[in-house]
This record gives C-alpha cells, structure tokens and sequence, in this order.
C-alpha cells in the first residue's frame, strides 16, 4: 500500500510530518513528490526528503493523496503537473486529504467546485470564491475529500485519513 504527499519547501511541518507517520503505522510507504528530488524544508526548519519528482508520479499506484498546508501549497498549485495528479485521484474517486493552505492547490486543479470543505481561515474567501461551501470545523469529509484548517486539527484530519482508507 502506497500513499504519496504532495508538496516543497515551507510546508507548515506537523501538517506534513503527522499524516506522514501516521500512514507508516497504518504500514504505507509513503512518497514524498515535490519540484525536484532531494530535500524539502519546513517553515519550521524540519527536513524531509522528496524521493520523487511531480514528473516521477504515476498516479495510479497510490491509495491516498495528501497535500500539507504552509506555503508550499501557494508555490506548487500552478505546476501544471500537480494539477494532473490531483485530477487523476479525483477521477478514481480515491482520498484526497488536504490541510490548510492544501485546498489551494485543489482549487487550481479546479476539482471542489460544488463540494464541501475546509481550510485555514486566510483562504476561505478563495474557497468559497471557487464555488465551494466553506465549513468552519476541525474536519470535513464530503465523499473522498478529506479537509482540515490548520496544525490542531491533525488529530481530527488523521482520524478521518484513516477511516477513509479502512472503508
């Protein structure tokens, strides 16, 4: 069972690290694909290492696609090739799980009009600007959409990643 995280430098750290380990329990192995391979830093100064590139994605192979919020989101949402792989889930109806800043990267792939979610506060005018029914809750699950508004929520958001692929 694979899962793969989405994202580059100035992810907000726990938003990453937490869903990360908490896959690995679950016994994923977890990719991390971000502009280039190599070493991602968070805006807390936490490390991870992207062992693929978004060109490197193949899609099809993973269960679940999570996408960490800080400032990575706003840098990667216009890549062309980010948006195609979240088409490609959205397509398959596999989980999509995003936190914070992540639902901008959804609505650049353009894939939650019309759905319900959540996401950091900053950009619930985004959100509700590209059709979306914004909900102010720790978590909110709307068919495979999992979303989540910031660090406090993570208990919440890995619960929901979990029943997600439990179903």
């Amino acid at each position: 069972m694979r899962a793969l995280i989405l994202s580059a430098d100035g992810f907000e750290d726990s938003e990453l690290l937490c869903p990360m380990y908490r896959l690995r329990e679950e016994g994923f192995q977890v990719d991390i694909a971000a502009p280039e391979w190599g070493e991602i830093k968070g805006k807390r100064g936490y490390t991870v290492t992207a062992n693929l590139s978004f060109d490197d994605v193949q899609s099809s192979g993973y269960k679940i696609l999570v996408i960490p919020g800080g400032k990575a989101p706003e840098a990667i949402r216009g890549i062309p090739r980010v948006q195609d792989i979240v088409k490609d889930f959205f397509k398959v109806q596999r989980p999509v799980a995003a936190i914070c800043h992540g639902p901008q990267v959804l609505i650049s792939a353009g894939v939650i009009q019309g759905r319900k979610a959540t996401g950091y506060k900053a950009i619930a005018g985004e959100m509700r600007a590209a059709g979306v029914e914004y909900v102010d809750a720790e978590v909110v699950v709307d068919g495979n959409l999992i979303t989540s508004r910031q660090p406090s929520d993570i208990p919440a958001f890995n619960r929901e990643i979990v029943t997600a692929l439990n179903t």
